[in-house]
């Protein structure tokens, strides 16, 4: 199944289900209103949604209508909790050298992690109002998945079914903040405004082989101002999700809806590119002797979309934003 939310005005939005051919939708409701309802009653409300895709699939379903992902908020357009990791160690260690901070101890074996802001998500094609160009406005691409309840102590294997739905992520930072808040021990805050997500959230089997390991085995296409970024491959995730929601969940219970990121996709190939800007940068550093690469400023954007191995578009569909300043006219009300 693929799900939607489309903007009404209200906080959760209104929950559709999406055609395998991203061309046409049909109201989740009555079976569930929101996707954190469905996620919260899934084992109940599961097999009917089932259904009613298969309907929509054969052309059987009353009340499709054509699909529009400019209409959507992020799937999940608020969370219980949203929890972002570094699963791809050759991008952490990157950003030490960034940043110029000390080894994190046992970083090869202990995930790292941080929690997020969850009340705000925006949707794959909102501007995106930041506060300054001197904050060192930076995206981030990733892939996460969103989980039902998950009990505290939970093994990666059981915390690896607990998987409900995939997203991809556009983590938006602010290169120019981070720094401070790490060094105050107490994690980011300024440093992480809201997160964009893909217009679709898609369960397990709609991956196919791409999902393997608790990895989804495809590219995420990037682009900077319309032109090549990159293209890493989600599966040199060090830490699948199994590990990064064990993880979570080691002193703690997770709630119905909670999403786990997993950090900017990154390989060791340099021909693979990046998914964010800082990364490029430490990279020119570290070849060139000096950063060329500039952070974003107002009025820049950023394309980014998964593909299947034989480069077709992916099941999350793309995200197509612009950096603009506060108030700026065009900037979308969420």
């Amino acid at each position: 199944m693929r799900f939607a939310t489309l903007k009404n005005g209200s906080l959760d939005g209104r929950l559709v289900l999406v055609s395998s051919s991203g061309l046409l939708a049909v109201d989740a409701a009555p079976t569930a209103g929101s996707l954190l309802e469905a996620l919260q009653n899934w084992d109940a409300v599961e097999p009917a949604l089932r259904e009613r895709a298969a309907a929509m699939e054969a052309g059987t379903v009353v009340g499709s209508f054509a699909f529009d992902p400019a209409a959507c908020s992020a799937p999940l357009p608020r969370s219980p909790q949203w929890l972002d990791a570094s699963a791809f160690l050759n991008h952490g260690r990157l950003m030490e050298r960034a940043f110029n901070t000390p080894p994190i101890p046992h970083f090869d074996t202990i995930p790292v992690m941080y929690q997020g802001a969850s009340d705000d998500f925006l949707g794959p094609c909102d501007d995106v109002p930041m506060p300054s160009e001197a904050d060192g406005i930076d995206f981030e691409g990733e892939f996460g998945v969103i989980c039902g309840a998950v009990p505290m102590a939970v093994t990666p294997e059981t915390a690896l079914a607990s998987v409900r739905l995939i997203v991809q992520i556009n983590d938006w930072s602010l290169r120019a903040l981070g720094p401070h808040e790490m060094k105050t021990g107490f994690g980011f805050l300024q440093a992480k405004p809201s997160t964009s997500f893909a217009p679709l959230a898609v369960t397990p089997d709609e991956l196919g082989d791409a999902w393997q390991g608790g990895r989804v085995h495809m590219r995420l296409h990037v682009e900077s101002n319309g032109q090549w970024f990159g293209h890493p491959h989600g599966g040199e995730m060090n830490f699948g999700f199994g590990q990064l929601i064990a993880h979570a969940a080691r002193t703690r219970q997770l709630t119905a809806g909670t999403i786990v990121g997993s950090g900017t996709v990154s390989n060791q190939s340099r021909d693979a590119g990046s998914a964010c800007l800082a990364e490029r940068r430490v990279i020119e550093i570290l070849d060139e002797g000096a950063a060329k690469t500039p952070f974003m400023r107002y009025g820049d954007t950023v394309r980014m979309q998964a593909r299947w191995p034989d480069g077709r578009e992916g099941p999350f569909g793309l995200v197509h934003q612009r950096v603009v300043a506060p108030g700026a006219d065009g900037a979308k009300g969420r």
